[in-house]
Order: structure tokens, then C-alpha cells, then sequence
């Protein structure tokens, strides 16, 4: 009797530690680079290779610190590919200082005001009907949908985006990396 007792007690906790190991399960690696839970969306996105356009984009437009702010925020992050692919010189003029509040539009509507996990963005868009809409820091309407089990993301000129690494979470919300960027009705 206290044999089975002390088995079904190790068993409880083997048990226990399976599911809380699960539950802390790393956060991917991004442009090569551990993202670490506890540092902020800034100071990972410094480490992250594939994302110096948009670390460039949001020092040029004044954000570095709403996005180290409390938060929770969700940022849709575009990689430097996603940003190759505008129109030729459409990245060096959003940089010019005329063109910081077209930056900070663009960049705003890259950034919502809660922490969206992928299973909740999936839940939301099947509670709507396949598809749901939500309003970004920036005033955009974006329609969020799933894919072949993949997030995907309108924006308000029909241009669409796939996040390509989801759930990489930080001190003060989460990162879904997108291959293109998201673009406001202007």
C-alpha cells in the first residue's frame, strides 16, 4: 500500500513537470538569434539579423520607446526581405524626416494593443466566421484569418501577409514575424 502510494505520487509529479515543461516551451530563434521572454520587443528585435530595416524604420520614426513601454502589444514584424520587396527607394524615403508621419502610420498599423497569441488569433477568426477583424495602434483595420494552419494578415489595401514564425513572446507581449509589410489606406 505505501509503495503504490509513493508510485502514484512520483507519477502525479512526473506528470506535472511534463506539463509545465510544455507549458515554458522555448520561444523560437528569430534572424538567428535567441529572443528571450523576459526582454522587451526593442531589445530583441536588436538581436534579430532579419529585422534591421524595421529596427532602422522604427528609431527613424521617434517608437523605440512606446515599443519598450509596458505594453502588451502584438507587433506584426516584417523582415528586411518583406521590405525589399516595396518599390525600389520606398524604404529610403519613408527614412527621410519629411516622411516620419507616413513612417509612423505604416509602422503603427504593424502594431495591436494586446497580446495575441496564434491559437488566439485562430479561435477569434473561427468565432467570426473565418475571418476577424481588429484595429491596430495606428487606426488600421486589418482582417486576421487562418490558412492551411497558418495566420494570415489583409490589410486595408488587400495587400496579405503570412506570419511565418508565430508566438515568439516577450517581457511586454508578443512578435509574430510576416513576410511582407502592411500598408494603410493613405
Amino acid at each position: 500500500m505505501n509503495f503504490n502510494r509513493r508510485f502514484v505520487s512520483v507519477a502525479a509529479l512526473a506528470a506535472t513537470l511534463f506539463v509545465s515543461a510544455s507549458a515554458f516551451a522555448a520561444n523560437p530563434d528569430v534572424g538567428g538569434s535567441p529572443m528571450l521572454e523576459e526582454k522587451n520587443i526593442i531589445e530583441n528585435a536588436l538581436n534579430s539579423k532579419d529585422h534591421t530595416t524595421l529596427v532602422a524604420a522604427v528609431k527613424a520614426a521617434g517608437l523605440v520607446d512606446v515599443l519598450q513601454g509596458k505594453g502588451p502589444f502584438t507587433v506584426f514584424a516584417p523582415t528586411n526581405e518583406a521590405f525589399a520587396a516595396l518599390p525600389a527607394g520606398t524604404v529610403d524615403s519613408l527614412l527621410k524626416p519629411e516622411n516620419k508621419d507616413k513612417l509612423v502610420k505604416i509602422l503603427t498599423c504593424h502594431v495591436i494593443p494586446a497580446a495575441a497569441m496564434a491559437a488566439d488569433v485562430t479561435k477569434m477568426a473561427m468565432a467570426d466566421g473565418g475571418t476577424h477583424e481588429v484595429t491596430t495602434v495606428g487606426g488600421c483595420k486589418l482582417k486576421l484569418s487562418v490558412k492551411d494552419n497558418m495566420v494570415m494578415i489583409a490589410d486595408e489595401n488587400g495587400g496579405t501577409a503570412m506570419v511565418t514564425i508565430a508566438d515568439v513572446k516577450q517581457s511586454n507581449g508578443v512578435i509574430h514575424v510576416i513576410d511582407h509589410v502592411l500598408l494603410p489606406k493613405m
